[in-house]
């Protein structure tokens, strides 16, 4: 009878040897597609600059939602979406915490634009939501929301 130790052993070896082998998908390829000089822009220029993308105009294809006052800046609700085709990527972009950038979505064919997640904001800001599109042009839209209760560092 195998014991539960021989099987943890026996699954590490197999995990290794897959590793070995290029057989495990992972953690190398995600961290490869990450850009550190992205999510440690200050403003929306050097974000774009990091990016590679050019000026972003404000569109009225591209919406954001989320509350008007946000009690807690720790979470803070926000959605992005846009109807266009040919968006490849979304961003979610808070003007006054320390690093603009909050999250990054990629869009396919096989998914629509229309993303939701929570932030975290220090203080009242405008929050962008980006769409980089297939042609190169970057829409966005711009939503201020009022924080009550510091997130980032209050």
């Amino acid at each position: 009878m195998t014991t539960r130790r021989q099987m943890i052993f026996r699954s590490a070896q197999l995990g290794a040897m897959l590793a070995t082998l290029g057989f495990l998908p992972g953690a190398a390829q995600a961290q490869a597609a990450y850009n550190a000089a992205a999510f440690e822009a200050k403003n929306m220029a050097e974000l774009m600059k990091a990016l590679g993308a050019s000026a972003p105009t404000e569109s009225k294809d591209v919406t954001i939602t989320g509350p008007d006052i946000a009690e807690n800046g720790a979470v803070v609700p926000i959605g992005a979406s846009t109807a266009l085709p040919g968006a490849k990527r979304m961003l979610l972009l808070v003007e006054k915490n320390p690093s603009v950038l909050s999250a990054v979505f990629d869009v396919s064919d096989a998914v629509d634009a229309n993303f939701s997640t929570r932030v975290k904001m220090g203080q009242s800001s405008n929050v962008f939501a980006v769409a980089l599109m297939a042609d190169g042009k970057v829409l966005y839209a711009v939503k201020e929301i009022k924080v009550t209760l510091g997130g980032c560092g209050g």
